[in-house]
């Protein structure tokens, strides 16, 4: 029974106790008490979801009579309907009704008449767009909602990622509030570029690296280029303020672009054609032939082309091999470290403004005066109000010692103020709690009757093993029995610290293989002196649970340990090794993926590219017990881990009374719920409950 339950497999436990019904164990009734409490659970989220259901239909039935659909019938043209917004409520609707329907009335609701006339208005709308040369307009119109409605069709999704990609392009002519467009492509060298290439061709992944596919891409980038420039020179150099600063060319003729395009597609032909292939030489002289067609055609910029030239070719090799130009540097380092010098405090835009979500104990915010809650109205006298998430970021940190001043606006006040805070170096916390105690730390029992602990990691940095190691001291001091491991929406980290993590758990045996292209592999292998209790452990994981969460948790469900048992979703699907080179020179760095690693049974970890290329899709790690959240769950989950992580400043209230029980916790969150039950189960079956 127990193992049916470990599997998910809850309604075949339940067939199993029903046989012994009239038994007179009271381990049976304990875990029938826990296969009620899922039925019960999944009923109620049945329930919830048809309701939820049958409103979407209602408010596409409203649509309907109020007149939307007469107009998306009968008007020949789409300028003449102002329903973008009533387009895109309707895909919203629609989107939201799939997520809740099942099999059978997702198919109806797809083919239905009113959905397929809104469809095809929409495609209409976004060809005008298209034409207009706005190219996120189109996306927006439609290619965006319907990759969504309808993930699988490449009808929608591949026209869609084209229109994101110029929209990209449009972007990276215009200067920021942070950045100039020459302070972008500082550095950018067509040198620094062919050493990169040399370097893989010597040291990735895969012995065979596929030049030909990397051309193609490139030249198919370099050809959207011209598409761009054509339709939207206008609005990317005439209506930007700032352009004198940035890169700067001269709007090409269309004897030139035909030029440059036909050049291209020349040499698109010759590759495909090719009947050895390319190699890295051949490559190379494909990037030679593009940049000197540029220099007789359109005339783009050497720093700007390259740049897109390398993006688009490394990205034919996998996602995570990348050129970190000059001015990226000190943003990937941050990145990488949890690491920074700022003032410690987590902002976010929840109503469109900028906002102090929470702080960070001990830093200068944190003693600052500044609270959760306040919305931050200007920084260094610069109005926030369409400033982006990134660029606050970078104006709000600097170097330590420095100072910042942010303009305040708070809750209850007529007036706002300055606040003046100096800068230190900060330093993430990854690990955390259910909840927050008055005084900043964590609550990490989340179960006092059962003694059932919940850790809460973030990402995997130097501290994360220390940090973790502390709060299970702290929990087994109070007697923990069973402790959920909480990796979801963790992106990864430093490899070394996953290996520790995992290695609490596990007494022996490997715990990964990294698998390089040439040499030895690395193994890693337990230490049986640093082994926690044998207590249940179970592992939240969801798609965004990546790479170093993907080796914890995929070592220990590995059926060679079998010491945990995963509840969520399948995870993201990052089953390799990066490392990082300055051999590129020049300020720059390459981070290019050198291994695949293997899980302690020989697994590999595969990409959702690499299993879909093979026509399935058994990416990632698999969930032993698979809980699909919606979007109104993933909101509420949302909403109350965020109310129990504010910390506010020092010396003031935490807001008990605004915070959330475990109880809360566990009726909103049925991945959650399950692990509980899970650990209850393992409790039961060790005779211990």
């Amino acid at each position: 029974v127990a193992a049916e339950i470990y599997s998910g497999n809850f309604d075949e436990a339940g067939r199993l106790l029903d046989k012994w019904k009239d038994g007179n164990f009271e381990q049976f009734g304990q875990l029938n008490g826990i296969v009620e409490e899922y039925r019960q659970m999944e009923s109620r989220r049945r329930s919830e979801r048809q309701t939820a259901y049958y409103e979407q239909l209602e408010k596409l039935a409203e649509f309907r009579t109020n007149g939307s659909e007469q107009k998306l019938s009968d008007s020949n043209d789409a300028g003449q309907i102002d329903d973008s917004n009533d387009i895109g409520k309707i895909f919203e609707i629609i989107l939201r009704a799939k997520e809740f329907a099942n099999k059978a009335q997702k198919q109806e609701l797809l083919l239905g008449k009113f959905v397929q006339e809104t469809i095809a208005r929409s495609l209409e709308k976004s060809d005008g767009y298209i034409k207009q040369g706005k190219w996120l307009d189109a996306y927006l119109a439609s290619y965006g909602w319907l990759a969504a409605i309808d993930e699988d069709n490449k009808a929608y999704s591949d026209p869609g990622e084209e229109l994101l990609e110029k929209a990209n392009i449009v972007a990276a002519f215009k200067d920021s509030p942070c950045e100039t467009s020459r302070e972008r492509f500082y550095k950018v060298e067509k040198e620094i570029f062919i050493r990169a290439v040399n370097i893989l061709h010597s040291n990735y992944v895969n012995f065979f690296v596929d030049y030909r596919e990397m051309a193609v891409k490139a030249i198919r980038r370099s050809k959207l280029l011209a598409e761009v420039i054509e339709k939207s020179y206008t609005e990317i150099v005439e209506d930007s303020n700032n352009f004198s600063y940035g890169v700067e060319f001269s709007k090409p003729t269309d004897v030139q672009v035909s030029a440059w395009k036909s050049g291209l597609s020349e040499m698109v032909k010759g590759v495909e054609q090719s009947p050895m292939g390319l190699d890295r030489i051949g490559f190379l002289t494909i990037f030679d032939k593009v940049l000197e067609l540029n220099s007789k055609t359109v005339n783009l910029p050497e720093p700007l082309l390259t740049a897109h030239f390398s993006e688009s070719s490394l990205s034919a090799l996998d996602p995570h091999t990348v050129m970190i130009w000059p001015k990226q540097i000190e943003d990937f380092e941050k990145s990488t470290t949890n690491e920074f010098t700022g003032i410690g405090v987590e902002i976010g835009k929840p109503k469109g403004l900028l906002t102090a979500m929470s702080l960070i104990p001990g830093t200068p915010a944190y003693n600052s005066g500044l609270d959760a809650g306040d919305i931050i109205e200007q920084v260094d006298g610069v109005e926030t109000k369409d400033m982006s998430l990134g660029c606050a970021v970078k104006n709000i940190t600097g170097p330590a010692g420095t100072k910042v001043v942010l303009h305040i606006k708070r809750e209850g006040s007529e007036k706002s103020f300055d606040i003046t805070i100096t800068r230190a170096k900060i330093v993430v916390p990854t690990i955390r709690g259910w909840r927050r105690t008055e005084s900043g730390g964590w609550l990490y029992m989340m179960d006092e009757k059962e003694k059932i602990g919940y850790v809460r990691m973030r990402g995997f940095t130097g501290k994360t093993d220390k940090d973790f190691e502390k709060a299970l001291a702290k929990l087994e001091r109070h007697g923990m029995r069973g402790l959920i491991l909480d990796l979801r929406y963790n992106t990864g980290g430093l490899l070394p610290t996953a290996i520790s993590v995992a290695d609490k758990f596990v007494s022996e045996g490997l715990i990964v293989r990294a698998q390089p292209r040439f040499g030895i592999p690395t193994w890693a292998k337990a230490r049986k002196g640093t082994t926690h209790p044998d207590y249940p452990l179970v592992i939240l994981v969801n798609k965004h649970s990546a790479s170093a969460s993907e080796i914890v948790a995929g070592a220990l469900q590995d059926k060679v340990h079998n010491r945990a048992v995963l509840v969520g979703e399948r995870t993201f699907g990052k089953g390799s090794v990066q490392t990082i080179t300055h051999a590129t020179g020049g300020g720059s760095q390459l981070k290019y993926t050198m291994a695949y690693y293997h899980l302690p049974s020989d697994q590999r970890v595969k990409s959702k590219e690499e299993a879909k290329k093979e026509g399935n899709n058994q990416w990632g790690v698999r969930p032993d017990i698979e809980i699909l959240l919606t979007i109104d769950e993933l909101k509420k989950q949302f909403d109350m881990q965020r109310d129990n992580d504010v910390l506010f400043r020092a010396g003031h209230d935490n807001g008990e009374d605004q915070l959330h029980s475990a109880k809360d916790f566990l009726e909103t969150d049925a991945q959650l719920a399950v692990g509980v039950l899970v650990v209850k189960t393992k409790l039961i079956e060790s005779g211990i409950y």
